[in-house]
């Protein structure tokens, strides 16, 4: 064996001691190595409870946001609606005991119908009262009166009428009731 050779076997096995000293003295023992284990299943554990929380927020959110979306498709019509229920009582003030036969009560009543149609069809309803049991939830009452022949609580005139767009309240009836 050559000289050179010797001392590259030599170099090898010195390297060799070095790294089985240096392997032994920092390879962790068994406790350190289960408590790193412990730390990592906390942190993963830590990590999936919080991508739960995130993934159920977003979900709430988009709940949420497709609910107001239903909400304002449902009830876009509710701002224009209340704008326009006080020229609709104007227009039925303007009909009530005029002649029909008057060119000019036709054009009213002809306007006051396409009006009331065209609401009709967005889903806004008149709340009928007259002569059935006050209900607060629909009516307001203003004032009450003694009617002979008639039971208590009932709802005996209608001086304000009263709407309803779809299932909501648009505007409460203002009634007379009976004592």
């Amino acid at each position: 064996m050559s000289k050179k050779h010797k001392d590259e076997i030599k170099e090898t096995s010195e390297t060799v001691e070095e790294t089985t000293e240096v392997t032994e003295d920092t390879q962790p023992d068994s406790s350190e190595l289960l408590k790193d284990i412990e730390a990592l299943k906390a942190e993963l554990a830590k990590t999936k409870n919080d991508y739960y929380k995130a993934y159920a927020d977003t979900e709430n959110l988009k709940k949420r946001l497709l609910n107001e979306a239903e909400q304002s498709k449902k009830y876009h019509i509710q701002n224009f609606a209340l704008s326009i229920l006080p020229s609709i009582d104007s227009l039925e003030r303007a009909l009530n005991g005029k002649d029909v036969n008057d060119p000019f009560v036709k054009g009213v009543k002809l306007t006051y119908d396409q009006i009331m149609n065209a609401l009709t069809n967005e889903g806004v309803t008149e709340i009928e009262c007259l002569n059935k049991p006050f209900d607060a939830n629909y009516c307001q009452a203003l004032l009450t009166e003694k009617v002979e022949g008639t039971e208590p609580n009932m709802v005996i005139e209608v001086l304000q009428k009263g709407y309803m767009l779809k299932d909501r309240l648009l505007r409460a009836a203002l009634v007379k009731v009976s004592e």
